[in-house]
C-alpha cells in the first residue's frame, strides 16, 4: 500500500485530531506462556550519560516509528498464532513488550522484569535454578548488539531462550558466552562479506575504515579489515568514533576526520552505531569535511538518529546492506486498525483499567509516545519489510514450544509448565515457517537470509532507500539504478594507484600493498595471475613478448633452405659448380694440349675435381643440423680443398725450378715433381688432413645442440665446436699448402713471350688468404645462428677465387685463343718437348729434349 494512500486513510479516521491513543496500553496481553520483548520505541537525547551520578530514570523523548512497527509485528503474530490451530491449539500466548530506549541502562530493567519470578516482581537468588520460573518464558530482542551483549549474557545465565531481530555482531553467535541467544538476521560476518564485495566490484581499494567505540563498531571494524585485507583492499586509516557520554581525549573527533581527509580516499566504510554514526556526521558537517561515498552499516543505515540530521544531504553517497525481509501486505492493514482502533475511546474503555501494573511503576510507561501518533509518523516505515524479522522471532518460539509439549492437530498434552531451560534445547537447529518462508536456526543461532543493497535517494526531508544489487553469496549490482554525489554522476575513484594494465606486475611502495608501481614484465617472462607480484619465467623451450599474460613454444631455428641468403648462396654454388665443370670438360678435351700439360695435365683435373668437391661440400651446412652432417662438414671441406692446394702446390714448385733455380738442379728436381713422385706428395698430403680430421672428430667431435637463448622466440639447433684449437688445426694443412705455393710463385720472374703462370698462382692464393682471412672476424662476430652461411660462403667464395684466378684465364686461351696453345707459349720449347713436360715419358728423354 503507498503511502499516499495511507495518508488517505489517516485523513478518513482523523487520527491525531483528538484526545491521545490508548496504543501504549495494547502492549501487553496474558496468557499461558508469555513472551517478553524489548524494543527501542523511543530514545534518548543527545545527553552525557556517562556523568549520571544517581541510578535514576532515564528520559527518552525521541519516538522510533520502526520501533513501534517491530512490537506491532510481535503483537500481530502471536494474535495469529492463537487465532490457529496448528502450532498451539488450546493454548494462548500473550506478550510483554517493553522500550528499550536504545541504552542498556533502560533495557536492563524490563529484562530483570522478566526474570522476575512468576507471580512476584522479585529475581529470587538460588542455588539451583531447574525448577524456576520466571514471568516470561522466552525473550524477543533486543534490536542493537550492544543491548545483546548485556541481556545476552543475563539471560545466558538462566539459560533463557533470547530471539533479536536486528543484533548481528558476529561474536552473539559464541556459544559458550551467549549460549541462549538466537536471532532472525544474518551475522556481521555475512554483511562484511557483501561489503568487500561491494568493494572489489566497484573497483574501490584504497578506502578508510571507522568502527563506533563500542563492542559492535569494534568487532565489525576487526571482521572487516581482516577480510578486506585478505582480499587486496588496502586501509589507509582506521579509527574509531567516539561515543557521546563517554570520556575522550578533547579533539579526538576532529583529529579522526582530518585524518580520514588526508589519506586522500573517497570512500568510507562506517561500521557504528547509530549514536555513534550521528555524533561522526554531526561534527564533519559542521567542519565541512568534503562529500565521500559512505559504505553504511545495517545497525544506522535506517536510523532516524541519522537519516533526520540536518545536512545529511551533504555527505555524499550512502550505500548499505539491509537484511531482505518477507513482504508482509496484511501487516499495513493491521497497524491501521491498531491505530483505528487505539482512537477508539469505547474500545480503550473497554480494556482493563488494572493493566497498569506493578511493573510499569518500576520501568515507567510501556511507550507513552505511542500515544500521540498518526498513521503518517509511521506509514513510510510501514513500506519496508523489516518487520518481518521480529515477527518470524516469534514463530521461531512457538514452533519450539510446539516440539516441546509434543503438540498435535487435536492439541497439547496438559503437563507441566514448560521451564525456559526445556524451551531452549529444543530451539537448536530449529526448523520453522514464518509467513510462507522457511527458515532455520543453525548450530550458532543464526538464519541464512539475503540482503539488498540500498542507496539513499533523497527527494525529501529524508533519504528514500533505492534497492541498486542483492547479495545472496554472491554480489549483483544495478548499475543504472546508482546515483553518484559527482558532478556527472560518474562513479568516484578510490585508489591509491591506478590500476596496472596487462602483463605488468605491483611493485610495492610503503606498507600498503595497493600503493605500487607498474612494472613491464620483460620478455622470456608473463604474469600468470592478475594478483601476481612476480612475474613467472617462461620454461627453456618457451618465449614470451614483454607484458606478455602466457608462454608461447619456440620454434627450431637453423639454416632454412629457402632463406635468401641461402638462395643467394645455392646461386653462387652453381655458378661456381658449372664453372668448374666446364673448365674440367675443357681440359678433359684438350688433355693432350700444351696448355693442359703445362697446367699439370691429370693433376689439374683432379684439382678440378677437389675444387667441385669443395663447391659441393658446401650443401652440408643448410638444413637441420644433424650428427652425421656435424661430422661430415669439416672433413668434406677441407679434404677437397687439400687435394686441390696440392696440385696447385706442385705447379707453384715446378714453375720455381724452371725459372729461378740454374739449369743443373731444375734438371734434377724437375724428376721429383713429375709422375708418380708428385702423385706421392699430393698423397701425403691428403693422408696429413686426414690425420688431423680424425682427430678433430675423435677428441673434440661437434655435436647438436639446441641453443635457447640465442635467439629471442626461438630455439637455435646447431652444430657446436667444441675446441676451436682442434678447428684451426684442420685449416693448417691447407693454409701451409697456400703459404708454400704463394712463396713458390711471387717470386717468379716470367720469360717474355711465355705465359706467366706464376702469376695466376699468386692471384690463387691472395683468393684464398683473402677468404679466410676474413672469414675469422665474420665468423666471431657473426650470430651464431649465421655461422653456418658464413662457413658456406666461405667455401664457395675460396673455390671461386681459385677458379677464376688460375684455371678461368686458361679456358678463355683454350676456347678463344687456340693460337697461344703452343710448346713455345707455354714450355719454352718444340712442340716434342710438350710430351716430355706433360710427364707421358720417362725423366731422361725430357731431360735429353729440354738440352
Amino acid at each position: 500500500m503507498s503511502g499516499l494512500a495511507l495518508l488517505s486513510l489517516t485523513a478518513l479516521l482523523g487520527l491525531g485530531a483528538g484526545s491521545p491513543l490508548c496504543l501504549s496500553r495494547q502492549l501487553r496481553m496474558q496468557g499461558d506462556y508469555v513472551l517478553g520483548g524489548l524494543f527501542p520505541l523511543s530514545s534518548t537525547e543527545d545527553t552525557d550519560l556517562g556523568n549520571r551520578t544517581q541510578p535514576s530514570t532515564t528520559k527518552c523523548p525521541r519516538f522510533s516509528s520502526l520501533g513501534l512497527l517491530w512490537a506491532l509485528a510481535v503483537k500481530m503474530a502471536v494474535e495469529e498464532i492463537n487465532r490457529g490451530s496448528t502450532l498451539l491449539p488450546g493454548l494462548r500466548l500473550g506478550y510483554d513488550l517493553f522500550d528499550t530506549c536504545s541504552e542498556p541502562v533502560v533495557a536492563m530493567k524490563p529484562s530483570l522484569m522478566f526474570m522476575a519470578e512468576e507471580g512476584s516482581h522479585d529475581v529470587a537468588a538460588y542455588c539451583d535454578y531447574t525448577e524456576y520460573q520466571p514471568r516470561v518464558l522466552a525473550v524477543i530482542g533486543p534490536h542493537s548488539s550492544e543491548l545483546a551483549f548485556v541481556t545476552g549474557k543475563f539471560f545466558g545465565f538462566f539459560l533463557m531462550p533470547q530471539v533479536s531481530y536486528g543484533a548481528s555482531a558476529d561474536r552473539l553467535s559464541d556459544r559458550e558466552t551467549f549460549p541462549s541467544f538466537f536471532r532472525t538476521v544474518p551475522s556481521d560476518r555475512v554483511q562484511v562479506a557483501a561489503m568487500v564485495e561491494l568493494l572489489q566490484a566497484l573497483r574501490w581499494s584504497w578506502v578508510a575504515a571507522l568502527g563506533s567505540d563500542d563492542t559492535y563498531g569494534r568487532q565489525g571494524l576487526r571482521l572487516f579489515s581482516s577480510l578486506a585485507s585478505a582480499r587486496g583492499i588496502c586501509i589507509a586509516h582506521e579509527g574509531l568514533v567516539p561515543l557521546r557520554g563517554r570520556p575522550r581525549r578533547p579533539g579526538a573527533l576532529q583529529g579522526l576526520l582530518r585524518q580520514v581527509s588526508r589519506a586522500g580516499v573517497q570512500v568510507v566504510v562506517l561500521f557504528s552505531s547509530a549514536r555513534a554514526a550521528r555524533t561522526l556526521f554531526s561534527d564533519g558537517i559542521h567542519s565541512g569535511l568534503s562529500p565521500k561515498v559512505w559504505v553504511a552499516s545495517e545497525a544506522w543505515l535506517t536510523s532516524d538518529l541519522v537519516t533526520t540530521l540536518p545536512g545529511m544531504a551533504q555527505v555524499g553517497t550512502v550505500l548499505g546492506f539491509l537484511q531482505r525481509g518477507i513482504p508482509m501486505p496484511a501487516f499495513a492493514s493491521y497497524v491501521q486498525t491498531l491505530l483505528a482502533l487505539a482512537a477508539d475511546p469505547a474500545f480503550c474503555t473497554s480494556l482493563d483499567a488494572e493493566q497498569q501494573s506493578l511493573e510499569e511503576h518500576v520501568v515507567g510507561p510501556r511507550c507513552p509516545q505511542c500515544d500521540h501518533i498518526t498513521l503518517e509518523n509511521v506509514s513510510a516505515s510501514l513500506l519496508h519489510p523489516q518487520p518481518f524479522a521480529a515477527y518470524a522471532a516469534v514463530y521461531g518460539v512457538a514452533q519450539a514450544l510446539h516440539n516441546t509439549l509434543l503438540c498435535t492437530a487435536s492439541g497439547c498434552p496438559v503437563q507441566e509448565p514448560v521451564k525456559p531451560w526445556q524451551l531452549l534445547e529444543n530451539m537448536y537447529n530449529l526448523s520453522f515457517q514464518a509467513h510462507g518462508q522457511a527458515l532455520r536456526f543453525d548450530t550458532s543461532g543464526n538464519v541464512d537470509m539475503n540482503y539488498d543493497l540500498k542507496l539513499w535517494v533523497w527527494q525529501g526531508p529524508k533519504p528514500e532507500l533505492r534497492t541498486v544489487g542483492a547479495f545472496n553469496g554472491r554480489l549483483q549490482l544495478q548499475p543504472a539504478q546508482m546515483w553518484w554525489h559527482t558532478p556527472r554522476n560518474e562513479k568516484p575513484e578510490s585508489q591509491c594507484s591506478r590500476e596496472c594494465k596487462k602483463g605488468q606486475v605491483r611493485r610495492m611502495k610503503g606498507f600498503h600493498s595497493c600503493c605500487y608501481d607498474c612494472v613491464d614484465c620483460k620478455a622470456g617472462s608473463y604474469l600468470r595471475n592478475p594478483d601476481d607480484l612476480f612475474c613467472t619465467q617462461c620454461d627453456q623451450d618457451q618465449w614470451s613478448p614483454a607484458r606478455s599474460l602466457r608462454c608461447f613454444p619456440r620454434r627450431p631455428k637453423f639454416l632454412v633452405w629457402g632463406e635468401p641468403a641461402v638462395l643467394l648462396l645455392l646461386v653462387l654454388l652453381g655458378l661456381a659448380l658449372g664453372l668448374v665443370l666446364a673448365a674440367l670438360g675443357l681440359f678433359i678435351r684438350h688433355r693432350d694440349s700444351p696448355l693442359v700439360l703445362a697446367s699439370g695435365g691429370l693433376r689439374a683435373c683432379f684439382g678440378l675435381t677437389c675444387l667441385g668437391l669443395v663447391c659441393l661440400s658446401a650443401l652440408l651446412f643448410p638444413g637441420r643440423p644433424s650428427p652425421a652432417s656435424c661430422l661430415a662438414q669439416q672433413p668434406l671441406l677441407h679434404l677437397p680443398l687439400t687435394g686441390c692446394l696440392s696440385t696447385l702446390l706442385l705447379q707453384a714448385a715446378e714453375t720455381f725450378v724452371e725459372s729461378e733455380l740454374p739449369w743443373s738442379w731444375a734438371g734434377r728436381l724437375r724428376g721429383h715433381l713429375q709422375g708418380p713422385r708428385a702423385w706421392l706428395a699430393v698423397l701425403l698430403a691428403m693422408l696429413l688432413e686426414v690425420a688431423l680430421c680424425t682427430w678433430y672428430l675423435v677428441a673434440f667431435p661437434p655435436e647438436v645442440v639446441t641453443d635457447w637463448q640465442a635467439l629471442p622466440t626461438e630455439a637455435l639447433v646447431h652444430c657446436r665446436v667444441r675446441s676451436w684449437v682442434s678447428f684451426g688445426l684442420a685449416h693448417a694443412t691447407n693454409v701451409t699448402l697456400a703459404f708454400l705455393c704463394f712463396l713458390g710463385s711471387f717470386p717468379v720472374q716470367t720469360q717474355p713471350g711465355r705465359y706467366n703462370g706464376a702469376r695466376g698462382l699468386t692471384f690463387a692464393m691472395l683468393a684464398y688468404f683473402v677468404t679466410w682471412v676474413s672469414f675469422v672476424p665474420f665468423f666471431a662476430n657473426v650470430h651464431v645462428a649465421y655461422q653456418p652461411a658464413v662457413q658456406m660462403g666461405a667455401s664457395l667464395l675460396c673455390a671461386l677465387g681459385i677458379l677464376v684466378a688460375f684455371h678461368l684465364p686458361r679456358c678463355y686461351l683454350l676456347l678463344w685463343r687456340p693460337e697461344c696453345n703452343t710448346p713455345e707459349f707455354f714450355l719454352g720449347g718444340d712442340p716434342g718437348s710438350a710430351r716430355g713436360r706433360g710427364g707421358s715419358r720417362g725423366e731422361e728423354e725430357t731431360q735429353g729434349k729440354n738440352e
